[in-house]
């Protein structure tokens, strides 16, 4: 087990690594931000005081090992348009992100593992088809066009829930939440459903498929011949039996709806780091963009190094070496 830990650290330090690499020089093509920065009537010597001031006159290896030596040390570089560290922006915006992620995650379970279920047990049912219907209709429609869908009919046809923002908070542990008040958790909801839609029927089809696989299993027929309820045995044995996959595909999802929040964040005005990295793009602030690749780059490890680790929990046959 320690012999696998090291090995998936040292794995995870050169993936971060390569990322860097990776983000770096394909940020340096992307356009030259001093022209964001100065004014528009700077003389070309303005200019150049900018571009030295910001370390962009140096050649890219020196650029880029500076900027190694700084990522190793913590420092992400300081915004150009706000003038304060990227990472301190990012973690301000962190919390309203993760806590939108969250929501459309526990949407997307609760919908998705009865469902699943239901429709893998009893496949010819007409409810099943309905279902995988509805489920090929979440795949199909993009994020954006549901939002916009949501605002006109819930927020401005019927007016029941707020169309855009984050509503009220209060701070827990020093952190401000949006769901601990009725207005923020009334703000939080057509978010968290646009958001968790995609993942919802994704997760569906891949559990319907596997515990479709699983019902034809000798000891599922077994424990059918025991007497075993159908709640134990949908949920007891076959579910548990068809989550390793699952698990999979839902960790990925997770980094998946961290990294690509932005439309949903941008849609509904949601104050997340993936409306900063919009606005940081809109301005060239380069430094922010970097941050943000770097950190959801982190979280992408973090979180599939995590699922190997919960395989063993699920099924204990399998040898994590």
């Amino acid at each position: 087990m320690l012999k696998y830990l090291i090995k998936r650290i040292f794995q995870m330090i050169a993936v971060l690594f390569a990322v860097s690499l990776i983000v770096f020089f394909v940020m340096s093509f992307t356009g030259d931000p001093v022209l964001m920065i100065v004014p528009p009537t700077a003389t070309d010597a303005q200019i150049a005081e900018a571009r030295v001031a910001l370390g962009l006159d140096q050649p890219l290896w020196v650029q880029y090992r500076v900027f190694l030596g700084n990522l190793l040390r913590g420092d992400l570089g300081v915004s150009y348009i706000f003038k304060r560290p990227a990472l301190t922006l990012i973690v301000e915006r962190m919390p309203a992100t993760l806590e939108l992620v969250f929501f459309s995650i526990l949407i997307s379970l609760a919908v998705a593992l009865p469902c699943g279920v239901f429709a893998g047990a009893w496949p010819n049912n007409p409810l099943s088809r309905i279902i995988m219907g509805g489920s090929l209709l979440g795949i199909s429609l993009p994020s954006f066009w549901l939002g916009i869908l949501f605002i006109f009919y819930f927020a401005v046809e019927k007016g029941l829930l707020p169309s855009s923002g984050r509503g009220e908070t209060a701070t827990l542990f020093g952190i401000p939440f949006a769901f601990l008040t009725r207005d923020g958790f009334r703000h939080i909801i057509l978010p968290a459903v646009t958001l968790a839609m995609g993942t919802l029927a994704m997760l569906i089809r891949l559990i319907r498929a596997q515990i479709m696989e699983v019902m034809r299993q000798d000891f599922i027929k077994f424990a059918r011949a025991k007497g075993v309820s159908w709640k134990n045995l949908l949920f007891r044995h076959a579910l548990k039996n068809a989550l390793v996959p699952v698990v999979t595909v839902f960790g990925i999802q997770i980094g998946t709806l961290i990294a690509f929040a932005t439309v949903t964040e941008t849609i509904f005005a949601w104050p997340g780091m993936g409306k900063l990295l919009v606005d940081s793009i809109n301005t060239s602030d380069r430094p922010i963009i970097v941050a943000y690749l770097m950190i959801v780059a982190a979280m992408f490890v973090f979180i599939n190094f995590m699922v190997d680790i919960v395989y063993t929990l699920i099924d204990p046959r399998i040898d994590l070496r």
